[in-house]
């Protein structure tokens, strides 16, 4: 029920709301309008489309705690959602009303974030302020989303910013590299995720009983396979995928390797620092794979001097690096998915396609073969490569 009546020197519309009280929508300049607005009102409620005006004057800020709090998500993805809310989104639209968001004053806001970050680190800031007007609509809070891709402005020309990969011998040189700046246990861990393509935390969140060297494989496990650093702590917890949940057999060169590793230390996961600590990525970054793989020449008297490799190559990059490897070993795309722990996108490739055993034996061939053309091609003198030579 809705109805106009006069309001000092304008006209008013009063409705009744779902929970039996009044709201209002004011500034109506006559009757007219007012009685306009007032039928196109009832006509929506009785189609089930209205949206009670006073519904999006919620601001930001307000809905972004319902919003957080209801998320249903790993506890690192929350963590990411939280710091991108809390750094990024409230400072700009802490205070605006959800209904006063508007899709050209984002467009604009996105503009003013290209000035100082990564375009992934926009993508996903939208990306998550968009999810939120998403759910805002959906609960009938405003009417729709008003972030929508973009259609006016300049033509997207940049290309795509290629992925650093690492032959098999730049991969060797980056782990010899990084054994004689933080010692071998740094080298072995890079030659394990190069020749096996496993991901960062699923390294570090490897523990012993799931290492299984008798018959050549490693385990992710779909509980607590992987290492989670969320606000300074860690956790173990699902990997990043359900098909991050797989095992990973070894190339023969890499199970003595890991066996003398694990024989170096008592921790019951397989890769922690030196003094036995779990491995934060920032410092392995910045101590072990950033000079590793770019050189630190620039350093006035290092204590070891590293010629740059592959400037710019990140941990993830061996990743990439293993996936180039199988690509141009011939490695049919369904084994390939099997040992990165992806998805194929063709579900009747996936549903049909299975993995004989002979692809599996010429793939660790192939690994095993790059493994000893690095290794015979390695230049770095004793004993920084002492810990690889079994």
């Amino acid at each position: 029920m809705a109805w106009s009546e006069q309001h000092g020197k304008t006209w008013r519309v009063r409705y009744l709301k779902d929970d039996g009280t009044l709201g209002s929508v004011t500034g109506f300049p006559n009757k007219s309008s007012a009685d306009n607005y007032a039928d196109t009102l009832e006509t929506d409620q009785r189609r089930g489309t209205w949206i009670d005006p006073a519904a999006g004057r919620i601001a930001v800020a307000e809905w972004a705690d319902d919003w957080l709090d209801a998320l249903d998500l790993s506890r690192a993805t929350e963590a990411q959602y939280r710091s991108l809310v809390t750094n990024h989104i409230l400072p700009r639209w802490g205070e605006t009303s959800l209904a006063d968001i508007t899709g050209l004053a984002v467009a604009a806001w996105r503009k003013q974030l290209s000035a100082g970050y990564a375009p992934a680190t926009i993508t996903t800031i939208v990306k998550v302020l968009s999810m939120m007007l998403a759910d805002a609509a959906d609960d009938k809070l405003i009417p729709a989303n008003p972030i929508r891709p973009r259609r006016r402005g300049k033509r997207h020309r940049a290309k795509s910013r290629e992925r650093i990969w690492a032959t098999h011998q730049q991969a060797l040189r980056v782990a010899d590299n990084a054994a004689a700046l933080v010692g071998p246990w740094a080298g072995i861990l890079m030659i394990t995720a190069a020749w096996t393509g496993a991901r960062w935390g699923e390294l570090t969140g490897l523990q012993r009983h799931n290492t299984h060297l008798d018959d050549s494989r490693i385990v992710i496990d779909p509980d607590i396979g992987a290492l989670h650093e969320i606000n300074g702590h860690f956790e173990l917890g699902p990997p990043k995928t359900a098909e991050s949940a797989r095992t990973i057999t070894l190339p023969p060169f890499l199970i003595p390797l890991l066996r003398r590793h694990l024989d170096s230390h008592d921790h019951p996961h397989v890769f922690v620092t030196a003094e036995g600590e779990y491995l934060r990525r920032s410092n392995f970054s910045r101590r072990a794979m950033r000079p590793a793989a770019d050189g630190n020449l620039k350093r006035t008297a290092p204590p070891v001097r590293i010629e740059p490799v592959q400037p710019g190559l990140t941990f993830h990059g061996f990743r990439h690096s293993h996936k180039t490897w199988m690509i141009a070993d011939g490695v049919p795309e369904i084994a390939q998915a099997a040992r990165l722990g992806h998805t194929l996108e063709d579900k009747m490739q996936k549903v049909y396609s299975h993995i004989a055993a002979e692809v599996e034996h010429r793939l660790l061939n192939g690994l095993q073969d790059r493994w000893d053309k690095a290794a015979a091609d390695s230049t770095r003198p004793e004993p920084q490569t002492r810990w690889r030579r079994l």
